[in-house]
């Protein structure tokens, strides 16, 4: 007796490689790809864009189930993707369920996938690069006070800047911004005189060259569009190479201040931002959702509350949990780093071995989370 219906999978949909042993097929288009009836089809975002009329019919003839798999987005990230395709109904009513990236709206059908975790630890360069985890701790003297790495310029990102620009940290940090422009419209304010701050053009800011990836020091200056507003692609030769770790920016500061993805939806969702901190064994303050810390906590990761005040994480105030975590970074600033440094190292060495064991447990539960899920869909349970 047949345990789970008929699969088909996307190549694209960024978790076949995993179970592609429990499909039936797997496909690199839907376009007039045969329907199997009651079997289940399991599309990526590029699938989804392209055929968005046809997966429409299919779900609301009942012709089959039709999964959305995108784990590269989270909350408020994957709430913009569905939008974009025209298919926010079809989630919110149940009837398209989703593979996303992080925890979301309870309400919808859902399968989170930590899949960043995975991407990070797969790298062999960057287990490579956590073999100089004990000179993070023996260079008391750094150029740097902090890492503060930033890629789109979302809200929170814009008025984190801001903020450090104007208490003097900016000009401390090792920082990028990867995205010129302006963030005034999104619900936060940050006020110098008459000024909101969140409306001044934020300027484009790369790595010196000794701190990037090896691989991608050649784009440093190349921008993405000819107005020069976005430079990530380029940097990257259009490929993910935020994955990467060069141990040197981790050397030479004594803490990340790591502005996740996700800030103003109650749901966590962790990328490689947050991973390769750890995975180098880095401290970190992480600018994130309220109860980011608590859900870290939860996964069985420690934090440096004893060292760093992260009340902030129980503030759902986007405005007020900025103002507390920048109050955080500047006591943090204003305090002996090398002796911080010193205190953390074994949070830092604890957190390394737990996320290669919490990458395994997600690994090794995927098949039956992913089959059990489907039979739930299957089953319109």
């Amino acid at each position: 007796m047949q345990k789970y219906p008929e699969i088909y999978l996307d190549y694209h949909c960024e978790i076949t490689e995993h179970v592609k042993h429990y499909a039936k097929d797997v496909f690199g288009s839907f376009y007039d790809y045969p329907i199997t009836p009651g079997a289940v089809y399991v599309l990526g975002r590029s699938q989804m864009k392209r055929h968005a009329e046809r997966v429409r019919n299919i779900i609301e003839s009942r012709q089959a189930h039709i999964v959305f798999s995108n784990p590269a987005e989270g909350s408020e990230t994957f709430y913009g993707q569905i939008q974009y395709l025209g298919v926010r109904d079809l989630v919110a009513n149940g009837s398209l369920p989703i593979i996303s990236g992080g925890d979301i709206d309870t309400g919808w059908r859902n399968m989170p996938y930590d899949s960043f975790v995975n991407g990070v630890l797969r790298m062999a360069e960057n287990n490579v690069a956590t073999q100089r985890f004990n000179e993070i701790f023996e260079k008391k003297d750094k150029p740097y006070k902090f890492l503060f790495l930033n890629g789109r310029l979302r809200t929170h990102r814009k008025w984190m800047l801001e903020s450090m620009r104007q208490r003097g940290l900016l000009d401390v940090s090792l920082y990028t911004c990867l995205e010129t422009g302006t963030s005034g419209h999104g619900g936060v304010t940050l006020m110098q005189g008459e000024e909101d701050l969140m409306f001044r053009q934020e300027p484009l800011k790369y790595l010196p060259a000794e701190y990037e990836v090896d691989l991608y020091t050649k784009n440093i200056g190349l921008h993405n569009t000819d107005d020069g507003k976005y430079a990530k692609y380029k940097l990257f030769n259009n490929e993910w190479g935020e994955v990467y770790i060069k141990p040197e920016p981790y050397i030479d500061t004594y803490f990340s201040l790591i502005t996740e993805t996700v800030f103003h939806t109650p749901y966590s969702f962790r990328t490689e931002k947050i991973w390769k901190a750890i995975l180098m064994g880095h401290p970190w303050i992480c600018v994130a959702n309220p109860g980011f810390y608590r859900d870290m906590h939860n996964l069985g990761f420690k934090t440096f509350g004893s060292l760093i005040d992260e009340s902030f994480d129980a503030i759902g105030n986007p405005q007020d949990r900025l103002t507390r975590i920048a109050d955080s970074v500047q006591e943090l600033c204003r305090s002996d780093l090398p002796s911080f440094l010193d205190a953390t190292k074994s949070i830092c060495k604890y957190n390394q071995y737990h996320l290669r064991q919490y990458q395994k447990q997600i690994m090794d539960e995927l098949p039956d989370r992913f089959l059990n899920f489907i039979k739930s869909v299957a089953n319109n349970e």
